[in-house]
Order: structure tokens, then C-alpha cells, then sequence
């Protein structure tokens, strides 16, 4: 079996996301209760719009400002999203010591897309460019689709590719797309998997 790209989830695979803690820091960053950011950004539908790329990141900051009645700037957005955004130190170390090519697809807006390198700057400049987000198509995992055109924009066969995620509904969109997957969700696990197919 020829695996030639690691296609990587960043939510409960890169990263351990606390969405109670984003939530805290942008209230206390910008003055206003928590339930108020939850409401602005969950409740609205707001981060879903932004997610399936409906709103663009300047549009979703503006929208969640007037919300608020703030101005919300993308270094409070990214500040507190790294906040809440715990990388898995396991996880990186194996994925560091890899040869194989890797690219990351994850259910998440434009914004997410810019902020990753400073979260996991011990991934970059391995995965510039090789960042892709439901936004960018629209579509979210688990719809094979969105791994059929990543993959069309990486020039990878999905034959040829194994999907890591956490979440196992995502897992079987990948294999319906005729990709390897399997469920992660720490260094151990990924370890297992890895070996499995000879990776490491």
C-alpha cells in the first residue's frame, strides 16, 4: 500500500479546542459578558456562516463587532482562539519526524486558515499552502466531496492518501470518497496508526 499524503483534522487531533475558553477570552479582551460572544458567534449563526465560507473573515468580524457593539480586529480574534486551542505535543513530534507530505482539512472558516500557522508554527512551512478549510468549498466533513477536492487541488490520488480525524463520521465520508481513514485523537493513537501502514 503506497501512502503518499497525511491528510490531517486539526480540532481533537492537532489541537484540543475548548470552545467555553475562546468564548471567555474574547468577552474579556472586548468587555462584555460571555454570554454575549456565545450568542454573537454561536447562537447568531454567525461562525457557521463563516465556516461554510457564506461570510468572508472581514464580513464575520464586522458582523460580530456590530453584535457587540465592539471593534473586534484579527489579532483578538486569533488571540483567542489560540487560547482555546491546546496543541498536542505528542501528536506534533510524530508528525515533525515524518517525511511523508501532509495537508490539513478542517471544518473552519478563513480566519482559522490564517491563524494556524501561529498556533502550530511547529507544522510550517511544511503545510503552507496545504491548508484547507470547509470555506473554501462550501462543504463541510464528512461530504466526500470536500476530500475529493482537496485532494484535486493537491494532485493526490485518494487511493494514495490516509485521513486522520476524531471524529469517526468524518472518517467514514473520507473512505466513502475512497480515501484511508482512521479515527485520532492522540500521539499514541496516531502512533498505532502510522505503524499500521507503515508509515512510520
Amino acid at each position: 500500500m503506497r501512502i503518499d499524503l497525511l491528510l490531517l483534522d486539526v480540532d481533537g487531533v492537532l489541537v484540543q479546542y475548548q470552545r467555553a475558553e475562546r468564548v471567555l477570552r474574547l468577552a474579556q479582551a472586548l468587555g462584555v459578558a460571555p454570554a454575549a460572544v456565545q450568542a454573537a458567534l454561536f447562537d447568531s449563526g454567525l461562525e457557521a456562516a463563516h465556516d461554510s465560507g457564506a461570510l468572508d473573515g472581514p464580513a464575520y468580524l464586522l458582523r460580530v463587532g456590530e453584535l457587540l457593539h465592539r471593534t473586534v480586529d484579527v489579532d483578538t480574534w486569533t488571540a483567542a482562539r489560540q487560547a482555546a486551542s491546546h496543541p498536542q505535543p505528542a501528536v506534533l513530534q510524530r508528525l515533525q519526524a515524518l517525511q511523508l507530505p501532509m495537508a490539513v482539512l478542517t471544518n473552519n472558516g478563513a480566519m482559522m486558515k490564517q491563524a494556524l500557522p501561529s498556533l502550530l508554527p511547529e507544522l510550517f512551512p511544511a503545510l503552507l499552502g496545504r491548508v484547507f478549510c470547509s470555506a473554501d468549498f462550501g462543504l463541510r466533513k464528512p461530504a466526500p466531496e470536500v476530500f475529493l477536492r482537496t485532494l484535486e487541488t493537491l494532485g493526490v490520488a485518494p487511493a494514495h492518501t490516509l485521513f486522520v480525524d476524531d471524529l469517526f463520521a468524518n472518517v467514514r465520508g473520507a473512505r466513502a470518497a475512497g480515501l484511508h481513514a482512521e479515527t485520532v485523537r492522540d500521539g499514541r493513537g496516531l502512533g498505532k496508526v502510522l505503524k499500521r501502514y507503515r508509515i512510520a
